[in-house]
């Protein structure tokens, strides 16, 4: 083989060296993170702390591009990275075994770091997969080199100090062998986080909700339009919109889950388990939840019905009192298993309102993706004031003393939902026939309810729509509106006005740091 092919050979077999490297550290520290917790694992410990020191517009940018697949893309992206340091370090290790191999190792502390830096880190053995999957990646690296530093003897005739060939046999061998290990490694893992989770789903399959002491009201007829193209009034819990920072859902045994309360004025701290709620009162209401994230127009509002136990009644049990009857605390700080922090007055949970925790979504046990066994959520605030999801603690303090998760990133403290309303049909640069065309779509003003909803066309008089029946206040209103429709490109907008009398501004804001204003429109091709 000419000296110009085996230097290709060469470090083709190097890359795939450093590539099994790399392999072999993520195999390795995930086998190792389901001894410890798979939170711990480098590539969710990486991702979350890329999560954690991403700023708010670009988490906005991603939530608008990619949807609920933000986290999936995030993964990929840490994963290419780590494909191209891999391939970057087995190329280094031809000529510099060791430094290649202590790349391995500085990666592995990256790993380590994040992990110990993250929320919901509460031990130091958080390091120990990302420490341990990148010792044995470093040695991998370094045994792989060998076969491509030291190769067998150059052939009779070969020119002095040239290019050495590769010893093939042996190192085919090795990378056999290594990839036989990391593989066994990583099904190993696989295998026991799936006994971790087939436990956590047998723990929901097995819970029998009861009955609710205080029954949703029925919801009148009418409440939901039969038009095409428009959502339906209960969104079906697949459905349901998802907006977190979680790069893995949580998988929690309702058994062995736990709850404590305690703080600032707590005369009696409480630690509740999963059947301890459901011995108590529970109420079941239709809400409607909305994203901060949700753009004018946007997909991240969705409505379920509820069961859980109202907070107020843990709260006062609990002996706290609200700012306004002398309670000496007015946040009330949510804890997540995955070390999320959401903050929400302690007035507005404690008002009347229909603030809880939820056990049931739609007349079964809570999805994983959604806060399975337990979630937090009060009607009127957006999610990241009120919706904890796989809640384990909650702690009575002060606005002063504390900043939650996003309040650290420069989001409102307090953030009640904005009046706002959306076209869901036609859908943007629809080709509908001339004549009457029914516009339709949704109006929310949470804790508030919804007046009249108005539309026009091309910046036209506005006319009035026509209201579905009206569920509970805390829920979205559907509205429709029949347009006489002429050939030509048109703009639809839409305005709503709440029961305060209040009506959607025009001027648009961006989402940071309280939620979107504006109105919605769509650009129609009528034929």
């Amino acid at each position: 083989m000419s000296t110009r092919g085996s230097t290709a050979l060469k470090g083709a077999a190097a890359a795939l060296g450093g590539l099994l490297a790399g392999y072999t550290a993520l195999t390795v520290a995930e086998l190792v993170s389901v001894a410890v917790r798979p939170e711990a694992g480098p590539v969710t410990a990486v991702g979350g702390a890329v999560i954690d020191r991403t700023p708010a517009a670009v988490k906005d940018w991603a939530i608008r591009e990619f949807g609920t697949a933000d986290k999936l893309v995030l993964q990929l992206g840490i994963l290419a990275l780590l494909t191209v340091f891999a391939v970057a370090l087995g190329l280094l290790a031809l000529r510099r075994r060791r430094t290649a191999a202590a790349g391995v190792l500085v990666f592995g502390v990256v790993g380590a770091l994040a992990a110990a830096g993250r929320p919901d880190s509460a031990s130091p053995t958080d390091t120990v997969p990302s420490l341990v999957g990148a010792l044995a990646g470093a040695v991998v690296l370094y045994a792989l080199a060998g076969p491509l530093t030291a190769a067998a003897p150059a052939p009779e005739g070969a020119a002095a100090g040239g290019s050495r060939p590769v010893d093939r046999r042996r190192f085919l061998l090795a990378t056999a062998g290594v990839a036989a290990a990391a593989t066994g490694a990583g099904l190993a893992g696989r295998r026991l986080n799936a006994t971790t989770v087939a436990g956590a789903e047998a723990s929901r399959a097995a819970i029998r909700l009861p009955a609710p002491a205080s029954p949703a009201p029925e919801l009148p007829r009418g409440v939901g339009l039969r038009v095409p193209g428009a959502v339906p009034f209960t969104t079906p819990s697949g459905d349901f919109y998802r907006v977190d920072t979680a790069l893995t859902v949580p998988r929690l045994d309702a058994g062995r889950w736990r709850l404590r309360l305690h703080g600032k004025g707590v005369e009696r701290p409480l630690t509740l388990d999963f059947q301890d709620l459901l011995r108590r009162d529970l109420i079941e209401r239709d809400i409607t939840m909305t994203c901060v994230s949700n753009e004018v127009g946007g997909p991240y509002v969705s409505t379920a019905r509820w069961l859980g136990v109202r907070l107020k009644d843990l709260l006062e049990e609990a002996g706290v009192r609200p700012p306004s009857r002398g309670g000496p605390a007015d946040q009330l700080v949510a804890r997540s298993t995955d070390g999320m922090t959401i903050g929400s007055p302690v007035e507005t949970v404690m008002d009347g309102r229909d603030a809880m925790l939820a056990v049931g979504m739609n007349g079964e046990p809570l999805p994983f993706d959604h806060g399975f066994p337990v979630r937090m959520l009060v009607p009127g605030l957006y999610g990241y004031v009120s919706a904890c999801k796989w809640i384990e603690d909650i702690e009575l303090t002060t606005f002063a003393d504390y900043d939650p998760y996003w309040v650290e990133r420069d989001w409102a403290r307090e953030a009640p939902i904005k009046t706002q309303s959306r076209i869901d049909t036609p859908k943007p640069f629809a080709s509908p026939a001339a004549g009457t065309v029914v516009v339709a779509g949704v109006a929310w003003a949470q804790h508030k309810g919804i007046e009249r909803v108005e539309l026009r066309v091309d910046d036209g008089p506005w006319q009035q729509a026509r209201l579905a029946a009206e569920g509970p206040l805390d829920t979205w209103r559907q509205w429709s509106w029949e347009w006489p429709a002429t050939a030509g490109s048109h703009t639809l907008q839409v305005r709503a006005t709440d029961r305060t009398g209040y009506t959607q501004t025009a001027k648009r804001t961006r989402t940071v740091p309280d939620g979107a204003s504006g109105r919605h429109s769509v650009v129609v091709n009528v034929t």
